[in-house]
């Protein structure tokens, strides 16, 4: 099934969902297996911190929401990564809201550990400078995480009043030029988006050949201006845009760490995740933080992401085998 233009993208984002269901995930599943096989890829997460300068509307950890705050050192976050890979985990995502006073080269010191712990690195740090781009990449970070989130640059700025449309594309341009892998995606269905914005957004993804779609559904986080306006985006939307993605671009990461019906389950939802992969997503993590950190950690409500011993379930009800990224 190809997937090119506007035109085809919108008709998947239309058709009723028992056709989706029996023509569309199962092609984009059969695409992802001839091109990773039986593997389900398991990341190690750390987020380090989860100050932000930034007021997003959507954003649970905007600046002007009253969240409990925290800030890892290096010193605090090894041992963690060290105990993750004595598991078998070699893939280590970072991530952090844009924290001023964290200190890049505090940055740079978590990252040359984790190196030397032997781990491959994807970094999402938010925006920085080219020269701080650069020296990312010099200190071993392969691939940068960098969400765009909504592809129309009004949309964009009346969300995202901290920063411009034009600066976080030319962010992405830099990290291509520093030589990482780019990853970045959208938010599906939040409350105002037309289908239209949604093709758009999915036709961005591959005009910037991303190698790894962090998509989700847009879920509402407490205090936050965007959640007066409406509830969580529709699933079978987000189910729809993951099949689309890997049917245009069948090499990338898709996040398969997806919210199903039960809140409390967050994105560790059996059903969620189980789905996702039924529609070609193939990227499962396993969250380092420990509990008080990780309850904090919340650019949406009910994150729960869990563990490996999840990974693991989800892998034996799927039929799949895990790739821990450990070699």
């Amino acid at each position: 099934m190809d997937l090119n233009t506007k035109q085809e993208i919108l008709e998947v984002l239309t058709m009723p969902e028992e056709t989706f269901w029996s023509q569309v995930a199962p092609a984009a599943r059969e695409v992802c297996q001839k091109q990773f096989g039986t593997s389900l890829l398991v990341t190690a997460m750390l987020a380090y911190t989860n100050i932000c300068k930034n007021q997003c509307l959507y954003c649970g950890m905007r600046a002007g929401n009253k969240i409990p705050r925290y800030r890892m050192s290096p010193e605090e976050i090894l041992p963690l990564a060290q105990r993750a890979r004595e598991d078998g985990l070699g893939r280590m995502f970072l991530l952090a809201g844009e924290d001023q006073n964290y200190g890049f080269e505090n940055l740079l010191t978590l990252i040359a550990g984790l190196r030397q712990q032997g781990y491959t690195i994807a970094l999402g740090a938010g925006e920085l400078s080219r020269t701080q781009y650069q020296e990312l990449h010099d200190a071993g970070v392969e691939e940068y995480v960098l969400k765009f989130e909504m592809s129309h640059p009004d949309s964009f700025q009346r969300l995202n009043p901290s920063t411009t449309y034009a600066k976080r594309m030319g962010c992405a341009q830099w990290i291509k030029e520093a030589g990482m892998k780019l990853a970045s995606g959208n938010i599906v269905d939040w409350p105002g988006q037309t289908l239209d914005e949604l093709a758009d957004d999915i036709l961005l993804m591959k005009a910037l050949e991303i190698s790894w779609a962090p998509n989700i559904p847009y879920l509402p986080a407490a205090n936050t201006p965007l959640a007066k306006e409406g509830g969580p985006g529709r699933f079978l939307l987000n189910n729809k845009e993951m099949a689309i993605l890997r049917l245009m671009m069948p090499t990338i990461k898709i996040t398969a760490q997806q919210p199903g019906i039960n809140p409390k389950t967050g994105l560790a939802d059996e059903t969620g995740n189980l789905n996702a992969i039924a529609c070609g997503a193939n990227l499962l993590f396993c969250d380092l933080l420990p509990d008080a950190q990780a309850d904090a950690f919340r650019p949406i409500d009910q994150r729960h992401v869990s563990g490996l011993q999840h990974c693991e379930a989800v892998a034996q009800l799927s039929g799949l085998t895990l790739d821990l990224g450990g070699e």
